[in-house]
């Protein structure tokens, strides 16, 4: 017996120049008056610093360490994870967002054909950036799951078990979740096992394809570079669609997108405008009902196996 259905479309979609021009980080050195370009510049200087000292570093999230120290020495003062949710609602999205995710899911739900046998879609954000700056964003009501990094403000102290300490609110401290460029990919398994749904299930579980929530086939991932190439690879492995954005107009970021496509790292690509009758649009819309159609065939291919063979009369 299959756990799943496997009738679920999902829409994975990357945050920083994705769905947003950005970087998700803008609202919060504008609370604290933090020059942005100095610090992403200290940031790509940190692998050479710590170089020097024999340290190797993961380039994707160093960033991370990097905040904390700002917070450690005053630039940062406070910062807690409610302040982080705060910044997610002074984030400005891409034209058509956020109306285009639930539009997408009606498009398919208010179809009774698919609505008859259970075809819906679900969005998902996976992000190097702050899981609490999504969350706090417009976009967040409309996704069914968000991943990201995380921090801890209260760190557990040796012997809380015994104390059975309440933590406590107050400025972040240590990272809880770092997701890189490689380990987005992870969350694509969870979303596709149905681990993010199910604590049963384990992401590193054994399943038959055929018993996973949602096959990779069904799934439509979006972003908007290179530095996705570990996550395009995965989906179009397995069979999934691919879709790299660039922002309108920018010549340099087209170049780019265009040569994942030469290269075989994305089905397709678009501006970043999500408003109706945009290409990104029109081609995702397409996307999802070529599933939905797949889909369907499949349940009406199998309902007529299911089915025996009526009785006839035999001919003499």
């Amino acid at each position: 017996m299959n756990p799943f259905e496997q009738k679920i479309i999902a829409l994975v979609w990357d945050f920083d120049k994705t769905l947003i021009s950005g970087y998700m980080q803008e609202p919060l050195f504008r609370r604290y008056q933090i020059n942005g370009d100095t610090f992403w510049k200290e940031v790509n200087q940190l692998g050479a610093y710590y170089a020097k000292q024999g340290i190797h570093i993961n380039r994707d999230t160093i960033y991370l360490n990097h905040i904390l120290t700002y917070v450690r020495e005053g630039l940062l003062k406070g910062l807690s994870n409610r302040i982080l949710r705060e910044c997610g609602t002074e984030l400005g999205f891409y034209p058509g967002l956020p109306e285009f995710l639930p539009k997408l899911c009606e498009f398919i739900g208010n179809q009774e054909k698919y609505k008859a046998i259970g075809i819906r879609v679900e969005h998902y954000v996976v992000s190097t950036g702050f899981a609490e700056t999504i969350r706090g964003s417009v976009i967040a009501p409309y996704v069914q799951g968000i991943f990201g990094c995380e921090f801890i403000e209260t760190p557990a102290r040796p012997g809380y078990l015994e104390r059975n300490e309440e933590p406590e609110s107050g400025e972040i401290s240590q990272i809880a979740i770092a997701l890189d460029n490689t380990s987005k990919t992870r969350y694509l398994f969870e979303i596709n096992k149905g681990s993010n749904k199910y604590e049963a299930i384990d992401v590193n579980s054994t399943m038959e394809p055929k018993h996973r929530r949602i096959p990779f086939e069904n799934m439509i991932y979006i972003a908007d570079g290179p530095s996705d190439v570990p996550a395009f690879s995965i989906l179009n492995q397995f069979g999934g669609t691919t879709y790299a954005i660039y922002p309108a107009g920018d010549r340099k970021a087209l170049k780019q997108v265009d040569a994942l496509r030469r290269d075989g790292r994305v089905q397709m690509f678009g501006e970043a405008d999500y408003r109706e009758e945009s290409h990104s649009w029109m081609w995702l819309m397409e996307q999802v009902e070529r599933i939905a159609e797949q889909l369907l065939k499949k349940h009406q291919e199998e309902v007529r196996r299911s089915a025996s063979v009526p009785p006839t009369h035999l001919s003499v």
